[in-house]
């Protein structure tokens, strides 16, 4: 085993060390272990055999430079979310003496070329899977993040530095990539230009023990995320407000790049986002707002969640009607002349429905139209983004293969992005695997919560006084939801809720039925995001699509557990849309409350506190979460 320090942001080893170790595979399997801890996942064949290679060939380039005493903080976690870092060096600044830190992005690259899909995106040779953002700007971002959230990097701008290194590539063999980079924090070295990576390293690193500066930055306190709705306003009326990371960055840059090619070549483009809780596709879909808006591009945003489209008019579009009105229902598109949008931004398209009609809709408007194809000829390029987790009602039906077959039949472009990293529940893997596990929505069955998540914290509570009490001592934002298990009725004439949600002696209403409030309480749209919003049991119709810092679920009497396994209970659903076994038969129900759960377990930002109404299912979590709570 290799001395190093160990904790849950990153796994330090030392030059030294590295050097040392005549078996590159045992240091694999230290930062594998690492990893696993972190992730709940096994990490892949392609990033052991980085490990192996990439990082003795950084630590000789250390040694070469005569930085053997600098600390490596090897997959550095960023905080807020699961995405890890290939090395932060941390030492001393050669001129200043204050902490200084060179973000490393290690490539095995031979070859690679930009795209012309994206100003920042390349194609790389052998490589599958599209295309990825330039190690230079990945990088430049790296750092950028770091200096928002990071306290130990407050006000100091000068104190972190980033390069991509790739080490097994000559500069024929990327040319065009360093065209662009942008600045001393976003440099990019081959193995061609290996003395002026060595140089770059020795200016802002000294020969001086990096272990002081390690601990500063893997103790920093970590600034408030960036919520939502709290910067909706300024994302579009101002400026990027958001730092977006790698994939989002790619998604970004591929639509803006289709919206020139569509306008040129006069083709429609298809633009596919995919992505779990969390992973960036509403902040993608602002910033794309928020650009095109000041470009003067008519886009509009959509949605079919009512909660979700009037939280966005209140917020961003509060006190400027045009902002208002960039944000639509799906079914607002069923007279649109075709092409007359330049952008159509589909967020939480897993909502589209199978047609825009109602049972309100006159007979004489019913064309038996699909709702996709009202949404794809509407724009000249249609953006969906998704999460095929989260369809949780009959006839929804946006999902990837659905959207893509369609396009591709109609002889659109197509191109798809997956987001595969987190950024709600605190950036934790981890903990969005422990939850699609525990609800059979992974391949493996349940698994222990170990609370080794320092980023994500993980509660059960022995009662529904005990998770409303720990919600209500939190700082920050914090909100209850349930399954729907309960009657919802309609507010008394005294404009007073009924206490509907009843386990035991503690009794809650649900959030307003409706879309006026009732007392002190907010309309039902505003519940995730009006203060008020506490104290009701929010559904998942009025949680679906927001975050908090804190969340509260209550695992309703629809679910127990049988041999080790999650089982759902039709009879004690009470959602009216689950009613009919003819329209809803037993399996599709009963993916559709696993779906349902997943949403409401994945809004917290910060941690999740449990309950369990049936007592089989909270002695079984009690048994898998022990390790957390000892």
């Amino acid at each position: 085993m290799l001395p190093g320090g160990q904790s849950v942001t990153a796994l330090r080893l030392s030059v030294e060390n590295l050097l040392a170790s005549p078996n590159e595979a045992a240091f694999a399997e230290v930062i594998a272990e690492h990893v696993r801890d972190i992730t709940g996942h096994c990490p892949s064949p392609s990033e052991i055999k980085s490990w192996q290679r990439s990082l003795p060939a950084l630590a000789r380039d250390l040694a070469d430079a005569g930085l053997r005493r600098v600390e490596m903080l090897v997959e550095y976690k960023l905080p807020l979310t699961s995405k890890r870092i290939d090395v932060v060096l941390a030492g001393v600044h050669p001129r200043t003496g204050e902490d200084s830190y060179v973000v490393v992005e290690l490539k095995q690259w031979s070859r690679a070329e930009p795209s012309d899909l994206g100003e920042h995106l390349v194609i790389v040779d052998g490589m599958p899977g599209g295309e990825r953002l330039n190690p230079a700007e990945q990088v430049r971002r790296y750092c950028e993040y770091m200096r928002d959230f990071l306290g130990a990097l407050n006000r100091k701008p000068d104190a972190v530095y980033g390069a991509a290194y790739l080490h097994n590539a000559m500069d024929l063999d990327v040319d065009g990539l360093a065209d662009q980079v942008r600045d001393e924090r976003s440099r990019l070295f081959t193995k061609q230009r290996r003395g002026e990576f060595l140089r770059y390293l020795s200016e802002r690193l000294a020969d001086t023990s990096g272990a002081d500066a390690a601990d500063r930055l893997l103790h920093s306190t970590v600034s408030p995320s960036k919520q939502l709705m709290t910067y909706a306003s300024k994302e579009i009326r101002e400026r990027e407000q958001f730092t977006l990371l790698d994939e989002q960055q790619v998604a970004y840059e591929m639509v803006m790049r289709a919206v020139d090619r569509a306008r040129r070549a006069h083709s429609k483009q298809v633009v596919i986002v995919t992505g779990g809780p969390g992973s960036g596709k509403s902040v993608i879909a602002l910033s794309l707002l928020g650009e095109l808006y000041r470009q003067g591009r008519s886009t509009y945003h959509a949605t079919g969640s009512n909660s979700f489209t009037e939280t966005m008019r209140r917020y961003p579009g509060r006190g400027n009607t045009r902002i208002k009105n960039l944000f639509k229902y799906f079914n607002s598109f069923t007279d649109a002349e075709p092409s007359s949008v330049d952008v159509l931004i589909c967020d939480e398209a897993h909502r589209i429905r199978e047609n825009s009609t109602n049972r309100f809709t006159p007979a004489a408007r019913r064309t038996g139209r699909s709702q996709l194809d009202e949404l794809m000829s509407a724009a000249r390029v249609p953006v969906f983004l998704l999460d095929e987790h989260q369809v949780v009602r009959p006839g929804e039906l946006g999902t990837v293969d659905g959207i893509e077959r369609y396009a591709r039949h109609k002889g659109y472009d197509v191109h798809r992005v997956s987001l595969d990293e987190q950024f709600r529940c605190g950036g934790s893997r981890k903990y969005e695997h422990w939850v699609l596990r525990l609800l059979g929505l992974a391949d493996s069955g349940p698994m222990e919560w170990h609370g080794k998540d320092e980023d994500f914290d993980v509660r059960l509570a022995d009662s529904p006084h005990e998770l409303e009490a720990f919600l209500r001592a939190q700082t920050g934002t914090a909100r209850m939801t349930a399954g729907f298990c309960w009657p919802w009725s309609d507010p008394r004439p005294n404009q007073t809720l009924v206490n509907d949600v009843v386990i035991g002696d503690w009794a809650r209403p649900w959030n307003v039925k409706n879309d006026r409030a009732v007392g002190d309480y907010p309309p039902r749209m505003f519940w995730a995001s009006d203060p008020n919003g506490f104290g009701q049991v929010g559904c998942i119709y009025t949680a679906q699509g927001f975050e908090y810092d804190w969340n509260g679920v209550i695992l309703g009497p629809d679910l127990t557990i049988r041999d080790g396994r999650l089982i759902t209970v039709r009879e004690a659903n009470k959602d009216p849309a689950f009613k009919s076994r003819r329209a809803v038969p037993d399996a599709e129900f009963d993916l559709l409350v696993r779906h349902v759960y997943k949403v409401l377990l994945t809004r917290g930002m910060r941690g999740t506190v449990l309950y369990a109404v049936n007592p089989e299912l909270r002695r079984f979590l009690a048994g898998l979460m022990r390790p957390a709570r000892s």
